[in-house]
């Protein structure tokens, strides 16, 4: 995949600064590793690639947390439109952390706020303040839940109107039951949009036969990892992952 991405031309974090999309509409596939080649093809005159330290495909290293009852999860389950998930994201390659609340609205669209961190503690009186402000949980009910690392590539149309995020070589890992699941070939890709712009890729997607398919990374993360939680309205989207790393 290094061959495919340098034939991209690259884009440095300064140069996105206008493609933040905290307020943004967001659509999600899920594929192979063989089909996300034959996408990368495909791209390479349409979309930059983000480029760190000379690096294309980048380490993430995420935690998440939920509150003790499994409050954010289970209103994921259930089919809640608004909901929030919080997490801790280091991004490796530019050795930066933050501490992100992510709320989605009953209209689909998602906002993001965040701050710099430099460790998890929720006892930090700044952690606590943000929180407060922007999360509908009470802290003190959280815990760290579920851990997960990928590499991420980043891409940019020209228009810089929308980014798409490709993530691969994903694991789980669970912090309370200490289950752990690679996911092999499985590729998340995420096109992140202001509203309904053109988007290029769109018509690769379909072209290659990649439909929209919901992946939430704490969800399924924390569905593959803990069989005690429910399931019942992920059993679809388990079964067809499942599928996807057994024939690959």
């Amino acid at each position: 995949m290094e061959e495919l991405l340098s034939q991209f031309k690259p884009i440095t974090l300064a140069e996105m600064s206008g493609v933040k999309l905290m307020n943004r509409t967001d659509t999600k596939f899920v594929t192979t590793l063989p089909q996300l080649e034959r996408l990368l093809l495909m791209a390479r005159d349409d979309y930059y690639a983000q480029e760190i330290g000379g690096e294309r495909n980048m380490l993430y290293d995420t935690t998440y947390f939920d509150t003790l009852d499994f409050g954010m999860y289970r209103q994921h389950q259930s089919g809640y439109a608004r909901r929030q998930k919080i997490r801790f994201r280091t991004y490796v390659s530019s050795n930066l952390q933050f501490m992100e609340v992510k709320t989605k609205n009953n209209h689909g669209r998602t906002k993001k706020k965040r701050i710099e961190v430099t460790d998890m503690d929720l006892q930090d009186p700044e952690k606590r303040e943000f929180l407060a402000r922007v999360l509908r949980f009470d802290v003190d009910q959280l815990q760290a839940h579920t851990h997960n690392y990928f590499h991420r590539v980043t891409l940019v149309n020209y228009a810089k109107t929308e980014r798409l995020t490709i993530d691969t070589q994903l694991e789980f890992n669970n912090l309370l039951t200490g289950e752990h699941r690679d996911m092999g070939p499985l590729v998340v890709i995420e096109l992140k949009r202001d509203g309904l712009v053109f988007s290029p890729v769109l018509e690769m997607l379909r072209q290659l036969h990649i439909h929209p398919h919901g992946f939430s990374k704490y969800c399924m993360g924390a569905a593959l990892t803990n069989d005690t939680l429910p399931q019942h309205r992920f059993k679809l989207k388990l079964r067809e992952v499942e599928i996807i790393l057994r024939n690959n």
